[in-house]
């Protein structure tokens, strides 16, 4: 059974302990019920549903959880490889495979130990009961650093993987043409697209060029954590990380250079200056962006019937923020933007789920980190 949540703000963070009548707010064109699915878990960072239902759920640490008919289960999902869970590091995304109800395949991301420093790495594993088998490294990206790892997930319609990788938090104010987000060579700052086995196909856009990774799809992002493949539309769409301002929402096309650290619209840490300007030829523009930044996070382009309104916009969460920003588009350019669900805790992820209802993963600690779910209002 799902219990509501009535929203305490204790400066400024909100405490999932405090049970009550659900909470509502109102939008544009929809009222909203707010209904928490399940407290107890700490640091979300990623979740998926199951085609029963059920929904798995990373926590940053190294546990996989279930919630299986609205109750999260106790202990953790076995077989989840090692992670290198220090400061942004740990276990972060989590997909299925588009044929899961055939093969049973679940995907990780997660920040590995690795050549004396650490990195991007993916792995799956066939699910089975409470335990992940014949698990594998299907991908380890060429990248070090102290943070920054990405790292999404995201299937397209053809079953191609796309997985992003951070810049690695390299210093954007040095010889910033030449700075790793800009080397093809390396995996800093990219988005990588895959078979589902790892492999690289045969149509990447570097494929056969000397000194550049096969794997890129596209290059020079900062810290992509939201991606979405919108089947609507057939479009790939990220968020990514600014410094001091700057967060960007981007239409991911094949080959291209998104401008980081070069161009854009944020300023370094401490108000100082950081890009020589917001436009350069051969780089490409955000298709929106923010200033200050809502540290962007999770993503999910909608496409169900209980917010008829809502259809075809883009949601995005905000960690700093404690928001979620609603995008109405026309094409591929934003019109509007409104914000929602302000003040309720560090939206680490978004997703629709099987009802149509749209699922926040709250980062945190277990006071705070949990999933809740937005459906429409029942009150008159």
């Amino acid at each position: 059974m799902i219990r509501s949540l009535c929203v305490l703000v204790l400066a400024g963070v909100t405490s999932l302990v405090a049970w009550s009548q659900s909470s509502s707010f109102d939008t544009e064109f929809e009222a909203v019920q707010i209904e928490v699915v399940t407290q107890g878990l700490s640091s979300v960072w990623g979740f998926t549903f199951l085609p029963n239902g059920d929904i798995l759920v990373t926590e940053r640490d190294g546990r996989l959880r279930i919630i299986q008919n609205g109750v999260l289960a106790e202990g953790s999902i076995s077989g989840v490889p090692d992670v290198y869970a220090r400061g942004q590091g740990g276990l972060l995304d989590v997909a299925l495979h588009p044929d899961f109800e055939e093969n049973d395949w679940v995907y990780l991301t997660y920040a590995k130990a690795h050549d004396g420093n650490s990195t991007t790495a993916v792995a799956r594993g066939r699910l089975e009961g409470m335990s992940l088998l014949d698990v594998e490294e299907i991908w380890l990206a060429d990248s070090r650093g102290r943070g920054h790892y990405g790292s999404r997930l995201a299937f397209d319609d053809q079953g191609y993987l796309f997985v992003s990788v951070g810049d690695r938090q390299a210093n954007p104010n040095e010889d910033q043409a030449n700075h790793p987000a800009q080397d093809r060579s390396n995996h800093h700052g990219t988005i990588n697209r895959l078979h589902d086995d790892g492999s690289i196909p045969d149509d990447n856009p570097f494929v056969g060029q000397e000194g550049i990774e096969a794997s890129i799809w596209s290059y020079g992002h900062r810290n992509t954590q939201g991606m979405v493949f919108d089947a609507g539309t057939g479009l790939l769409w990220t968020n990514e990380h600014g410094p001091q301002g700057g967060d960007e929402v981007n239409l991911v096309e094949p080959g291209l250079n998104y401008g980081w650290p070069v161009i854009g619209y944020g300023v370094n840490y401490g108000g100082d200056p950081l890009h020589d300007s917001t436009h350069q030829e051969g780089m490409v523009q955000p298709v929106h962006y923010w200033v200050p930044s809502i540290a962007t996070s999770g993503m999910v382009a909608y496409s169900g019937n209980l917010f008829p309104n809502w259809k075809g916009n883009l949601f995005v969460g905000g960690l700093r923020g404690q928001q979620i920003a609603r995008l109405t588009m026309d094409g591929t350019s934003v019109v509007s933007e409104e914000t929602i669900f302000e003040g309720q805790g560090r939206v680490r992820d978004i997703r629709q789920g099987p009802d149509g209802a749209l699922y926040v993963g709250l980062d945190g600690d277990e006071d705070e980190a949990g999933i809740v779910r937005l459906t429409p209002s029942t009150k008159q």
